[in-house]
């Protein structure tokens, strides 16, 4: 910063100046966790053209769809065993936006996953048989906990928006006829595609509309839980010559994502969005953060801008306990870190787990929920705090807009359809900053203490 601009600020701080009507309020979680989506004292804005934080409502760049976490298994059979009170209080406070966090999108898994009560499809058969025709097809398990759960949800936010995936195809379309590992069998792929139609209109005979579904989970991942090795290319010849068509015969409208795999391997969706007539279906790429740099996600959006973004896992667990760098880290990278990077999206691993970290499928032993839910009581993690400081405030449509920003802090800033504004900024520093903000011809300033972020929306 120049000194011209340093001596503006100082002449701002000091001199008296007449207040606006409007006022910003303030949402800080620190490091020590003595506040926790603490609402602090609203601040006064004045007349004013200069900020060390400039945002610029006119410049606007991805719309947003959501943040939440993913309804698994286990942890919509965790919800579902709550006795009724306490389960609907517990859902008005995490999907409404007034009276709670009001998480807006939500992963399911069609079928198992590594979280869930058992391993199973929708088409389960005895080894050596074949259902080409999906005759056998049904919910089955789902039927118990999660779609009884998702109609709650929905009761309370019904605009939510919902992400599909798959952790396998049903063993016998596999090349190993299992569920754990193994690819998909080229002879079935047309009716896999057919597989993932009947799901989603059973779904939404039961009043339940997927927005988007991705082909795969970590089709570069084998695993002794259900899951499925898919390649780059047998990705983009799946859905240029199966799923796609399909989609667009039957008048499907969810959307179509692939990759939904780690930041390391971008080249991964950007061989299917190399293929012009695969990327025709494709609205856009998937991505988690167990391995690479968010950075990856802006090297698809270059190359491909208009195609969608989305984050779609990281897990917490006992190998990083510590509060204030998990909030740190979660902030930065999967949250300010994804939207900078054009997600429209960002989303956490498990909704809710138990004291064991389970119920498990032969997967993750000691992964964190959002919650875990431990008898009569409910401890809400640090991944809850981390997801309520967008979640609350950024709403479904809102735009992340563009903001300048000469403070020793990493901030977003978005544009709600209803004209509010939102900044989300983190101080990673060992002491308090002090900066001010600058919108339109208003400023106002704030001091966001070591170690934590803060949500300031007007």
């Amino acid at each position: 910063m120049n000194v011209f601009k340093v001596l503006i600020i100082m002449a701002l701080m000091a001199a008296p100046l007449t207040r606006l009507p409007h006022k910003v309020s303030v949402w800080v979680t620190n490091g020590k966790g003595s506040k926790l989506l603490h609402r602090d004292a609203d601040i006064p804005m004045y007349p004013g053209s200069q900020g060390m934080i400039s945002i610029d409502t006119s410049r606007r760049l991805q719309e947003v769809s959501g943040f939440g976490a993913a309804l698994t298994g286990s942890s919509a059979w965790l919800i579902h065993q709550l006795e009724p009170a306490r389960r609907k209080a517990l859902l008005r406070e995490l999907f409404d936006p007034a009276r709670g966090i009001g998480i807006s999108y939500l992963r399911i898994t069609m079928g198992a996953s590594d979280f869930s009560l058992r391993d199973y499809t929708y088409d389960d058969l005895p080894a050596g048989s074949q259902d080409p025709q999906l005759k056998r097809f049904s919910l089955g398990d789902d039927r118990q906990d999660v779609i009884p759960v998702l109609k709650e949800i929905l009761e309370v936010a019904p605009g939510l928006r919902i992400m599909a995936t798959p952790w396998s195809a049903p063993a016998w379309m596999k090349t190993n006829g299992r569920l754990a590992g193994g690819k998909l069998d080229p002879q079935w792929y047309e009716a896999y595609a057919h597989y993932f139609v009947k799901y989603l209109r059973a779904l939404a005979a039961e009043g339940i509309h997927v927005d988007a579904v991705t082909v795969q989970n970590e089709p570069l991942h084998e695993a002794a839980y259900p899951s499925m090795r898919m390649e780059a290319a047998e990705q983009a010849v799946f859905i240029r010559d199966h799923l796609g068509p399909l989609f667009r015969r039957e008048k499907i409208h969810t959307k179509i994502i692939a990759y939904d795999h780690n930041w390391d391997e971008p080249q991964y969706p950007l061989t299917i969005l190399n293929d012009p007539q695969a990327a025709g279906y494709v609205a856009g790429s998937a991505f988690h953060a167990y391995a690479g740099d968010v950075s990856a996600m802006s090297r698809v959006h270059d190359a491909y801008p208009a195609k969608e973004l989305h984050f779609t896992e990281i897990s917490g667990g006992e190998w990083a306990r510590n509060f204030s760098d998990n909030l740190q880290w979660n902030i930065s990278n999967i949250f300010i870190g994804t939207m900078n990077n054009w997600s429209k999206s960002a989303l956490l691993w498990n909704l809710a787990l138990d004291a064991a970290h389970g119920p498990q499928n032969r997967g993750c032993s000691n992964c964190r929920g959002v919650l875990t839910l431990r008898g009569d009581s409910t401890l809400r993690n640090v991944e809850y705090y981390v997801i309520a400081h967008f979640s609350k405030f950024v709403r479904p449509g809102a735009y992340r807009i563009q903001s300048r920003n000469d403070a020793p802090l990493e901030s977003v800033a978005f544009l709600n359809r209803d004209g509010g504004k939102v900044l989300v900024a983190l101080n990673k520093a060992d002491t308090a900053v002090s900066f001010t903000v600058q919108a339109g011809k208003a400023v106002f300033q704030y001091r966001l203490e070591e170690h934590a972020v803060v949500t300031l929306a007007w």
